[in-house]
């Protein structure tokens, strides 16, 4: 990047200057020892305030650096939104992925801006292991030159809430870093958070990015303006439900089922139409839904508060009756810290106080054991309907991985849905957007959108190899991968894992991955069915079977994608590292960067959850 020195100011005339210039065209070494004292000369009599200006770099017109780790998309869209702001600003700034970033250039960096998701408990996105590693690793370098400053996204019904942004906001302090903001904290009202967090980092911005009056700046050309899509998270488009048939206990064929034993689960396989929307999708992205919360959840809640449903409560800007926010506005099933906070305040409940403090190992427990109803009859208190309004979160979207390729079912996107249901606290338990799907009849409405997973896609190469790991409904993207491939024409092979309990009520799409089997569009496929033998078996465990023909496979160049429960993802992370240290020489230590390569390649992608 360029820098203007800046002028050099009075006493220096204007025939001063001339006879200097004529020195410099040319002048012997006699002629330029001269002038270095005449210049000597000049700058003993400038004023201290003077000589600091004269001497004094001009501002760097660096950028802002802007980085994203995001599991979902809502980092990525806050970052975008600051980068936004700053181009409008006129402020020079770049945007990038944090598995995209040079991690050679952080030494250099002088103004950096973090957001950032977490993953699970404190845990980082994918997309964001490698900067997140670098960064606590040995060979994060001092920064005392950089000012940051960082969002965290997250979800208090976690009890590490926001944790890996207090991670590296802290790491990056350490490292000898100035924070320039306070860390910002986003639950699932995001904007209530970022927003203000964002003006902040513009005001900063403004103030750090502004160059020196003489200084050069590099042009930097704005981000073409994405044209807003018709449809999106906050206007989703109503799709029409074509069919909804169970998967579990019956062996799926396309258009009839044969039923098998009882299943002990049920899992569903929905095709929705999104004809006439404009709404295109990739293998790997998914599809966002809107859910209703149950008539029976509302009552319930109605009944432990005491409180009349049709009371009428304003809230931001808008009045609705109790039951509607309880129903369509609110999050009824999954507990976060602000509405145990409350609760605790409101029934004096010591007990649930002491859990909230910082440390308590028992809030995980609590937070994954109950939902909302549990808290509220176990710790029974005097509500409000506006105090409940306030205190519960808004509701959030459900995103489900698509199961399907347009290009064989055209206008239509397919996903396979596992529906909770469980019995605790002396009452059953629903999923509320899994429960809402499961009753939907064919025929009806579904608000959706697009949700684009660019790190989730088939290798652009159609002859690389791929390997997929994808127990449980985490097989949907895959059904989406192998149709694509096969539509395509790619000559790479494909290898399935797949694991469920039971071989007869938890093989999904069985017919459909023998006939790909038979017409050579899968290529190989490893079962695991954990409940069907003494000992359980699992996908982790296939792979350390075929360890030498998977390590065999990355080696020639083979994408490798894991989808599934964020648990899951984790053992066979941990079977992965085994695999490449038993065939790689044995050292621990190298197998993790490799994965990390592999990672930073786009080779190793993840969607767990």
């Amino acid at each position: 990047m360029s820098q203007a020195a800046a002028p050099l100011p009075s006493p220096l005339t204007g025939d001063q200057g001339a006879l200097l210039s004529r020195f410099a065209e040319g002048a012997d070494g006699s002629a330029l020892l001269w002038a270095s004292g005449y210049l000597a000369g000049l700058a003993s009599a400038l004023t201290p305030t003077a000589l600091a200006a004269a001497t004094a770099p001009a501002v760097a017109a660096q950028p802002a650096t802007i980085l994203y780790g995001s599991q979902t998309g809502n980092a990525r869209r806050a970052a975008e939104a600051l980068h936004a702001q700053l181009q409008d600003a006129g402020l020079p700034a770049r945007l990038l992925r944090a598995d995209a970033y040079p991690l050679r250039e952080l030494g250099n960096e002088t103004l950096l801006y973090l957001v950032i998701s977490t993953q699970g408990e404190g845990d980082p996105p994918d997309d964001a292991i490698g900067f997140a590693e670098f960064l606590h690793g040995k060979r994060a370098p001092r920064l005392p030159q950089l000012k940051y400053a960082v969002l965290g996204l997250g979800d208090s019904s976690y009890a590490d809430f926001c944790g890996i942004a207090r991670k590296l906001d802290a790491r990056l302090a350490e490292l000898g870093a100035a924070r320039v903001q306070a860390l910002g904290e986003a639950d699932l009202d995001i904007d209530s958070v970022a927003a203000p967090w964002r003006e902040a980092a513009l005001g900063h911005a403004r103030e750090l990015l502004k160059p020196a009056p003489t200084a050069h700046l590099a042009t930097v050309t704005p981000l073409r303006p994405h044209a807003a899509p018709a449809w999106s998270q906050d206007r989703p488009f109503p799709a029409e439900l074509l069919a909804n048939q169970p998967l579990s206990g019956r062996e799926y064929k396309g258009t009839g089922f044969r039923r098998y034993a009882a299943p002990d689960k049920d899992v569903r396989h929905l095709e929705l139409s999104l004809e006439g929307s404009g709404l295109s999708y990739e293998p790997g992205d998914a599809l966002g839904i809107r859910h209703r919360n149950a008539d029976a959840l509302v009552a319930a809640i109605l009944d432990a508060t005491r409180l009349d449903g049709d009371t009428v409560v304003e809230h931001d800007g808008e009045a609705l009756p109790l039951s509607r926010w309880l129903a369509e506005r609110r999050e009824l099933t999954r507990l976060a810290r602000p509405v145990l906070a409350a609760l605790a305040e409101r029934a004096n409940a010591r007990e649930l106080a002491q859990l909230l403090e910082p440390g308590d190992s028992a809030l995980a427990a609590l937070l994954g054991d109950h939902q909302l109803i549990d808290a509220l009859r176990r710790w029974p208190a005097d509500w409000d309907a506006a105090a409940l309004v306030a205190a519960l979160r808004p509701q959030v979207r459900r995103l489900y991985s698509i199961a399907s390729s347009r290009k064989r079912v055209g206008d239509e996107a397919h996903l396979t849905l596992d529906v909770l249901r469980y019995h605790a606290h002396g009452h059953d338990h629903f999923g509320a957007a899994s429960g809402f799907l499961a009753a939907l009849e064919e025929g009806a409405q579904l608000p959706v959108h697009i949700e684009p997973n660019e790190r989730f896609r088939v290798p652009l190469d159609p002859s690389r190899d791929i390997i997929m790991v994808g127990p449980g409904t985490g097989v949907a993207p895959f059904r989406g991968f192998v149709q694509e491939r096969a539509e395509t024409g790619a000559s790479g092979r494909n290898w399935l894992f797949f694991g469920a309990r039971h071989f007869n009520t938890g093989f999904l799409y069985q017919t459909e991955w023998q006939d790909a089997l038979q017409k050579g569009e899968l290529h190989r496929l490893d079962l695991a069915f954990s409940r069907d033998q003494a000992d359980r078996i699992h996908v982790q465990q296939r792979l350390r079977e075929q360890g030498r023909d998977v390590f065999d496979w990355l080696q020639n160049g083979a994408n490798l994608y894991v989808c599934g429960a964020i648990d899951m993802g984790k053992d066979v992370h941990a079977a992965l590292l085994e695999i490449v240290s038993a065939h790689n020489g044995g050292d621990a230590d190298a197998a993790a960067d490799y994965l990390v390569g592999l990672q930073r390649e786009g080779r190793y992608a993840r969607d767990v959850y």
